[in-house]
């Protein structure tokens, strides 16, 4: 059996028992707390998992193992940042947010604030920062497929852009919260597993001596000492100050960004208790922590079996140096047929990893759009729950296709950095919102408008003016440019420039509310009354 085949089997093995999983939990969604927190049911060992399985996505599996594999230590810093930031979220984030709100993001700030004004302008964002993070997820999906199958024409790649978006429009419209959460279990578990499979396998080729690793990584990659180095992919001389700036733009936005991501900020109302949604961080973060180690493996490990100049040949943004790994240490430890299932395993794993991640970004953003958008803004809070979860439905249909259109365009961009993306976002604009709402006692609808629009628009505004979109080889659009702003990440720029919009926009209002202040800060202390936080 080839590769090809046997991955395909694999990954319809897959499907077929999430597309249960979902079937079984649509059963048990019967009202909105049920599609859009999973009934308040998962305990923090379960809630720690779909963590690990909504964050671990293609970016950290494809696209973090690429960039190592091609930059070498600038392309781990990706790792460090990625885990890092999940301090942010425990510390500041996580048992607030799931003591202050109901369902989503904007539950918090409608509760001291202006209800109609604060939900737009958070369901925008909500929807803004989920479409960049499917973005990379599509691309992930394109490229393995490319990888797996041969392809080189972009109809292929396209096609399975399309099914990865069918399928994670299924998960949502049918599972809800529920079926989106065993999926990103299961796939947390698998994801796992292979990993620490092809890495165990990795380090015992170099006789489980990491030095050795680094070491023929550094000689296959063709840049020697510096590939262990800081400054391969920023701060070259040839980047100079420019790469610097852009170095700490990515830092800021991967450590900040985690706290604001709404996919994630959901998965804290699923639990029952407060405690159980500092268990559920704790866990994640030890799975995550657990795993981005094995990135390190993952990355050096194709440099130095695969190579660096094969990896770009089959992806220049190296998309593909895991499931290459696969294959080559396969064969190394188990001959060809054992290179051929280890890819196909691999492929699998990944495939899974996408549809899992994707699937809980369509519901926060669906989500936002029906619980904020539709119930309190156009029906101005007079939508029944039953109507609450139709419009989720149908705008799940909506964002997945938006989400599939321009997957396809997007296709010659590195994954990991298209959720930094996603990340300088979220960290521009819903991160100030929510940190001034839980802390500061002035803060009020201005102030929140000010921040969410003011981060999510210059986030979006310097990223379209940036190389990424214009000016450059792997550009989204190749043959123009019109790139002002010089860094490929604009967290530099916009997220104090959010913080900025916040604070302007309160000063110069007068609105306060010192008595809403105060009652939110005991619900986010004390979880009294958290049902009821954002019914009204």
């Amino acid at each position: 059996m080839s590769h090809e085949t046997l991955a395909i089997v694999l990954f319809l093995a897959f499907v077929a028992g999430t597309l249960v999983i979902t079937v079984w939990a649509s059963r048990n969604t019967k009202d909105a707390t049920d599609f859009y927190a999973g009934g308040r049911s998962f305990s923090g060992v379960q809630n720690g998992l779909a963590i690990g399985g909504d964050y671990m996505s293609a970016a950290s599996f494809l696209g973090i193992a690429g960039l190592i594999a091609l930059y070498g230590y600038d392309g781990f810093l990706y790792s460090i940042g990625f885990l890092v930031a999940w301090l942010v979220a425990l510390l500041l984030v996580a048992e607030l947010l799931r003591n202050s709100g109901r369902f989503t993001m904007a539950d918090v700030l409608a509760f001291r604030m202006s209800p109609r004004p604060v939900r737009t302008a958070a369901g925008v964002s909500t929807i803004a920062v989920s479409i960049f993070y499917l973005l990379a997820q599509m691309v992930g999906a394109g490229a393995l497929v490319a990888l797996l199958f041969g392809f080189t024409g972009d109809f292929a790649k396209a096609a399975t852009i399309v099914l990865v978006g069918t399928l994670m429009i299924i998960y949502v419209v049918v599972g809800g919260m529920k079926g989106t959460t065993w999926v990103q279990i299961v796939k947390a578990v698998l994801l796992m597993g292979g990993a620490t499979l092809v890495t165990v396998l990795v380090l015992g080729e170099f006789g489980f001596n990491l030095s050795t690793l680094l070491r023929d990584a550094a000689q296959q990659s063709g840049k020697s000492g510096a590939f262990l180095e800081p400054g391969l992919r920023y701060a070259t001389e040839a980047q100079g100050l420019t790469g610097k700036l852009d170095l700490i733009s990515l830092g800021l936005a991967l450590v900040l960004g985690t706290a604001g991501l709404p996919h994630i900020l959901i998965r804290f109302y699923t639990v029952p208790t407060a405690r159980d949604a500092r268990k559920s961080v704790l866990w994640g973060i030890g799975i995550i922590g657990a795993f981005y180690l094995l990135t390190l493996v993952l990355g050096f490990g194709a440099a130095a079996l695969v190579g660096t100049k094969d990896i770009a040949a089959a992806n220049p943004a190296g998309n593909t140096a895991a499931p290459q790994l696969a294959q080559r240490i396969g064969e190394l430890v188990f001959g060809e047929a054992g290179g051929t299932i280890l890819l196909a395993v691999i492929a699998a794993v990944a495939f899974a990893t996408i549809l899992a991640v994707v699937a809980g970004l369509t519901l926060a953003s669906s989500s936002s759009f029906a619980h904020d958008l539709y119930a309190h803004v156009i029906k101005k809070g007079k939508a029944t729950e039953r109507d609450e979860v139709r419009v989720a439905r149908i705008s799940a249909l909506v964002i997945g296709a938006v989400a599939i259109v321009l997957g396809i365009y997007a296709q010659r961009l590195n994954v990991a950095f298209l959720v930094a993306l996603a990340f300088a976002v979220a960290a521009s604009g819903n991160l100030p919102a929510i940190l001034y709402s839980l802390f500061w006692r002035r803060f009020n609808t201005a102030g929140a408008v000010a921040a969410i629009y003011g981060g999510l628009g210059s986030a979006i505004l310097l990223v379209i003016f940036s190389p990424v979109v214009s000016g450059s080889e792997k550009a989204l659009f190749t043959g123009a440019d019109f790139s002002w702003f010089p860094l490929e990440n604009p967290g530099i720029v916009s997220i104090p420039f959010g913080f900025l919009c916040g604070w302007l926009g309160t000063v110069l209002s007068k609105e306060s509310n010192a008595a809403k202040y105060a009652e939110i800060e005991v619900r986010s202390l004390t979880g009294a009354g958290a049902e009821g936080a954002a019914k009204h």
